[in-house]
Formats: C-alpha cells, structure tokens, sequence
C-alpha cells in the first residue's frame, strides 16, 4: 500500500490519508440519503413498500455493525478504589451531624480543552451514567453499545443517537436536530439523554421541575395543564414554546460559558433517571412537578431526590453517617448546563431546619 494511503475500516478500499475521514463518513451519509429518498428503481417490485422497509433494516444493521467496529473508548481519569468510594470517605470524615446517600459507583468524565469545553456537558454526562449501568447493571451491558463492553467516546455517541433518531426515538428532537450531530459542537440536554437510553431499552424518564409562570415551556403534552402531581404522558410529541432555541428544549440560551454549556438561561431544571429493568418497549413518559414559587420548588426537587435514592433498594454498610444506594445517578440539567447527581446530604442544623445539599459530579471540573 502507498504511504500516503490508508485502508477504509468499512468497505476495505484503498483511500488517500487525507481523505479517510471523509470517505468513512461518507457511508453513513449516502446510508442517510437512501433511507429518505428512495431510489425509483425500488419501484418496480410487487409489494415495494415491504421491500424497501427491509432494506431500510438491512441498512440500519449494516450501520450499526460498522460502528460498533468504528467506535471508540471514551477517556477518564480512573481512580484507585472508584471514586464513590473515595467520596464516601470524605462524608465520613465530616464531624457534623449528617447523614448522605451514595451511588455504587460512577466513573467521572471531563470535558476537555480543545475538545468539548464550552458544549459537552450533555455528552459527558451520559458517559457517567452509562459508566455506573454498564458496571452495576449486566442486563444493560448487555443491550449497550452492541455489547463493546465500553462507554464509547464523544464522536460515538453522536452517531448511537444518531441511530437511535432513526429507529424513532424522539422524532421531534431529531427534526430540531435536522437528524444530525456527528462532528458537531451541538448542545444536548435531558431529551437526548433519554431517546439515546431508550434506544437500548432501557426505561429512562425526564422530570420537570418549575413554577406555574413556565408552563408553556415545560408542558410535554398538547393540551395539558399544569397540577401539583405529576403529569405522565406517553405521548413523545414536544410543544413549541416561546423564546427557546431548539435542540435542548427550553435549557439553552445562545451564551458559552468556559465552564458550563451556557450561561444565561434562567429556566427550570429538569432530570433523567433510570428504572430498574431493561424494556424493550420503552414508553417515554414524562413527569412534571409544578411549583408555585421557586423556594418551594427548590424544596420538591431536593425531596425528590432524596427520596429517589433512599428507596427500598438502598443498602446501609458499616458506616456512620454514609448510605450507599443502588439507584442509578441522575442526569440533572438546569440553567443551560448539566450534571450528573451522584447523591444527597442532609444536615440537621441548629434551627432544626434540615440542609440538603446534592451531591454532583460536575464535567467542567
């Protein structure tokens, strides 16, 4: 082979160097164009719209196999012992009287100068979450990643909710999306998060959290009104609202802050949490907590979590102060930035006021 060539990993060819990232990508491109226009000479078979969805399943496997292939580990500093464990120890080290509750177990992923600083919070935070389910959960190892055994880098993410878009997944996402984001610097948030999940089958939900004044950009359902209990819809239409700026709903503003995916949107916060099973029918729901005033919904998020986490399947170690759950971290997105909620502390203060505070990995940090 020519020094200045290299082998494409997808049909084998031959390519210049300079050339190879085009020519690979190209076979997702010309797979894209084929799916939304086909041929006329599809037509001339007897029942050819059942020809051309088999051809469209055949492409979509084909798609799916290369980039499992294609795909790469994503990076992260890997700590001695996991760092759960070590968080768990500085808790422990507290002298006030608290009481916190962990996660098992999350690798934390940073975004990176000259790579995604500035837009790859969302990205970075679905690499945790799939850390800890990929570690935790063996049903949903199974179904992840086409069973690569790794949480994938930023440029393989894109193309699994690329995927994920093309076999229906949040078809309204997608559309603000023009069904692209490879190679791109676009921000994601919550919904993203969850039609990538789904997508494996797993049973990802978005809670909504905000007061009543905000209920047009948080409603998910047409026609819906905002009431103190949850509203569940299976509905995956999202409504328009005013003054937003597409892909990440109502989360982003136009401002890029060094340290947080944007710095102006003032908005309600909103989570993606995880069930407890593997669904090959993921429904989509989505819940809505209306508040009447921010210090109380403040409250209902902090409670919320808190009750998230301490639930049944929370086990208590020989620790003081420290509970470690087998929830799955939460995907927490708010003021044009997100997070990854990894626990909860309370501390019962003097006044007998409790102070919650979340605990977080932050991937601008």
């Amino acid at each position: 082979m020519n020094m200045d060539s290299s082998t494409c990993p997808f049909c084998h060819l031959s390519v210049p160097s300079s050339e190879l990232q085009w020519h690979a990508n190209s076979h997702f491109d010309d797979d894209e164009a084929n799916y939304h226009s086909p041929s006329a000479s599809d037509l001339h078979f007897d029942g050819g719209g059942e020809v051309r969805g088999r051809d469209v399943v055949s492409k979509m496997d084909e798609n799916i196999s290369c980039l499992v292939d294609w795909q790469r580990r994503g990076e992260f500093h890997k700590v001695e012992r996991g760092l759960m464990a070590l968080l768990r120890d500085c808790l422990e080290s507290e002298a006030e009287n608290s009481r916190s509750i962990l996660t098992c177990y999350v690798d934390h992923f940073q975004s990176l100068e000259f790579q995604d600083v500035g837009w790859g919070c969302g990205w970075r935070n679905i690499q945790m979450l799939s850390s800890h389910l990929m570690t935790q959960r063996p049903e949903a190892k199974e179904t992840m990643f086409g069973l690569s055994g790794f949480v994938p880098d930023i440029p393989s993410l894109q193309r699994w909710l690329e995927i994920a878009w093309e076999r229906g997944f949040d078809a309204a996402g997608a559309d603000q999306f023009n069904h692209a984001v490879y190679g791109s610097k676009k921000w994601i948030g919550a919904t993203e998060c969850a039609a990538l999940l789904r997508s494996f089958g797993l049973r990802a939900r978005v809670v909504d959290f905000g007061p009543k004044e905000s209920e047009k950009l948080y409603l998910s359902v047409p026609g819906s009104s905002v009431v103190k209990e949850p509203v569940k819809s299976n509905d995956g239409r999202k409504r328009k609202a005013p003054n937003t700026y597409g892909p990440m709903d109502r989360y982003v503003s136009r401002g890029v802050a060094q340290t947080s995916c944007s710095q102006d949107a003032k908005s309600c916060p909103s989570l993606v949490r995880i069930g407890d099973t593997v669904d090959k029918e993921s429904s989509g729901n989505r819940e809505l907590y209306s508040t009447e005033k921010l210090n109380e919904g403040h409250q209902v998020l902090m409670d919320f979590v808190w009750n998230y986490f301490s639930h049944k399947n929370t086990v208590q170690f020989d620790h003081k102060h420290v509970h470690i759950s087998e929830k799955t971290p939460l995907y927490f997105q708010h003021d044009g930035h997100s997070r990854t909620i990894v626990g909860i502390q309370v501390k019962h203060q003097r006044s007998g006021i409790p102070q919650y505070n979340l605990l977080v990995l932050d991937p601008s940090h």
